[in-house]
């Protein structure tokens, strides 16, 4: 089984990737969205953030988003040692479920993948990219009501697409005239030839 790693920052058009994934029968591993849970779920991360913040930051059995953002907010240390406590316990998820999958390959779905280390568990990274002033038009039409500056906010908290396409073994361009679906159709092609070839 191929391990792929699928990152792209807000806007890129990495979700459209995900799905197309997904429809295609190739497992997908949301990492976002499994990171939400298991704070929540996941007895170590909850001893660890108690031990951070106090038994405050749990409330009838659930993380306190808000009070958690207001803490770390601007805090580049605290948000440092917050990521330590979470990210091991979801790339251990995350290869725990890659060990159940049946497909020859599947793929993590992260903004952080190479912030968090993620990409040291995956064998292949792939980056969606698109121009930061396209990526910043495309998420002031999905998210209605979000000026340009909260945008530009949340974009700089993500390490910039120009510095992840050297790291990637794979780049998908969203962007010119550039048609994302048939560019991920081969590349799922050539992760399947190389799988095949691997096994042989």
């Amino acid at each position: 089984m191929i391990k792929v790693g699928l990152t792209g920052g807000i806007g890129s058009g990495k979700s459209v990737v995900a799905s197309l994934f997904g429809v295609l029968g190739i497992p997908v591993y949301i990492a976002d969205t499994e990171s939400k849970r298991l704070v929540n779920s996941s007895p170590l991360i909850r001893e660890r953030l108690t031990a951070l913040f106090g038994d405050g930051i749990y409330g009838d059995g659930r993380i306190d988003r808000r009070r958690l953002a207001s803490l770390i907010f601007g805090d580049a240390a605290l948000l440092k040692r917050v990521n330590t406590i979470i990210h091991p316990e979801v790339c251990a998820h995350f290869l725990a479920w890659a060990e159940r999958q049946t497909s020859d390959i599947c793929v993590i779905e992260t903004a952080i993948l190479f912030e968090s280390g993620f990409d040291r568990e995956v064998d292949v990274s792939v980056l969606v990219y698109a121009p930061l002033a396209l990526r910043t038009e495309r998420v002031l039409m999905r998210e209605q009501g979000m000026t340009r500056e909260e945008a530009a906010g949340r974009m700089r908290h993500q390490s910039s697409d120009e510095e992840k396409r050297e790291m990637a073994t794979y780049v998908l361009y969203n962007h010119d005239g550039e048609a994302l679906i048939p560019q991920a159709e081969r590349l799922i092609a050539a992760l399947r030839l190389r799988e095949s070839a691997g096994r042989s």
